[in-house]
């Protein structure tokens, strides 16, 4: 009985391990399966099995596709059969996607986000007016929230409408306005009051 012991480092490597080595034994048979007729319907059992394995997926676009593109890839793109879809090849699997770009625009005032700039831009597409004056006094708002956050306790207002001068390129200038933005003791308190909130909440769950 020893003798049939099976160590998982003497066992071949598992290619999708996920699925466990049951059904990676499974695709080696029907791999192994001389009869192509035979290796077709095999495959569609497997697919079947993979499918009651993932209930979750049932709703994704494309799932059976998926579990097709998964059969062949733990089969090592050895596996010969009928697929409804196309045989995916090695090199594709292996191809590195394109590295994305970080979106800093603006690494001087990253408190900001990028968000901020993309509000501005929208808020200098749309003509003067009242409603573009109110976007203008939320986004200096926003600011001013965003860098109490990160920065200090207080700022002045003239600091957040300089800042959105620069951002704005010149097109929104409140330098010379007597708007007055929410004050510092207010967005303090608001977000004082929003994380003993939180952590109260937290505390009083039940752990099991």
């Amino acid at each position: 009985m020893i003798d049939d012991l099976e160590y998982n480092t003497e066992r071949p490597h598992l290619i999708i391990p996920e699925y466990g080595r049951h059904m990676q034994k499974m695709v080696d048979q029907c791999v192994a399966m001389e009869d192509r007729e035979a290796r077709n319907k095999c495959a569609k059992s497997i697919i079947s099995v993979m499918g009651n394995l993932n209930p979750h997926l049932r709703d994704v676009p494309d799932f059976q596709h998926k579990l097709w593109d998964q059969l062949f890839i733990i089969s090592d793109f050895k596996l010969d059969v009928d697929s409804p879809y196309p045989k995916p090849s090695r090199e594709e699997l292996a191809e590195r996607p394109e590295p994305l770009d970080y979106p800093q625009n603006h690494p001087k005032y990253r408190f900001y986000g990028n968000n901020i700039k993309r509000m501005i831009d929208v808020a200098n597409s749309w003509e003067d007016g009242d409603k573009k004056d109110g976007l203008v006094l939320t986004i200096a708002n926003h600011m001013k929230k965003s860098f109490l956050n990160w920065n200090k306790d207080t700022v002045e207002d003239s600091v957040i409408f300089e800042h959105l001068f620069e951002l704005s390129e010149g097109k929104i200038d409140m330098r010379e306005s007597k708007e007055d933005l929410t004050t510092s003791k207010d967005l303090l308190q608001h977000k004082k009051r929003f994380t003993k909130k939180s952590f109260k909440g937290g505390r009083g769950r039940k752990r099991h």
